[in-house]
């Protein structure tokens, strides 16, 4: 299926696609903030976590479910709400940490935390229903008459996103990692990073909630 467009629709899907995965936002905040402060270990897990939500509004588009949300004041509300909040918690949490430093390579039960971290990179995806809305959006506008199905296409192209973000977001990370290796040593840089972090999740939990559908 994928020979059967032409190419200047893999040039425009691409294009936003790439766009799409380096816009700021939770998705990025949250990658790059577990990643200067506590490594590349913890960027990547961040990374898949977001991922993993990432895969579940690609199948919530497929399936309709994200109509629902676009279509549903009620359900869309009681998502946004609910994610607004996890948003606002993460960032309280971040400004009462002490600026431990998480080293997966030192720490005791390292699994543990980053289990933690990927839940909660999940549970920060999928619980934005601006992203299962823009999937919803997204989508159905490469979906080419004569090519296969609706629900395939979608897939396809849904999946070919988080390929994207698979290309672009490891640079980043191991950048990320690179550049605040040194850093990281200070405690009083991963309390300001802590804090700025939490920070920056609490204005996006604010301005979820506020948002429009």
């Amino acid at each position: 299926m994928i020979f059967a467009y032409d190419l200047q629709h893999w040039l425009t899907f691409l294009t936003a696609a790439v766009l799409l995965n380096l816009s700021p936002g939770p998705d990025m905040a949250f990658i790059i903030g577990h990643t200067v402060k506590s490594g590349r270990k913890a960027g990547l897990t961040a990374m898949i976590g977001i991922w993993s939500g990432a895969l579940f509004h690609v199948g919530f588009a497929v399936v309709g479910l994200s109509a629902l949300l676009a279509t549903s004041a009620l359900a869309f509300s009681v998502v946004k709400y609910v994610g607004a909040a996890y948003l606002v918690w993460l960032g309280i949490q971040a400004w009462r940490s002490k600026g431990e430093n998480l080293n997966f390579e030192a720490i005791e039960g390292k699994q543990s935390s980053m289990s933690k971290i990927y839940w909660q990179g999940l549970l920060i995806d999928l619980l934005n229903p601006k992203v299962a809305i823009f999937f919803l959006a997204f989508l159905p506008q490469f979906v080419e008459p004569g090519t296969g199905s609706a629900s395939a296409q979608f897939l396809l192209h849904g999946l070919l996103i988080i390929v994207v973000a698979a290309v672009i977001e490891p640079p980043l990370i191991l950048l990320g990692d690179r550049m605040a290796a040194r850093l990281r040593e200070s405690t009083r840089f991963r309390m300001w990073l802590d804090r700025s972090l939490g920070s920056l999740l609490i204005l996006l939990g604010i301005k979820l909630a506020v948002s429009e559908r």
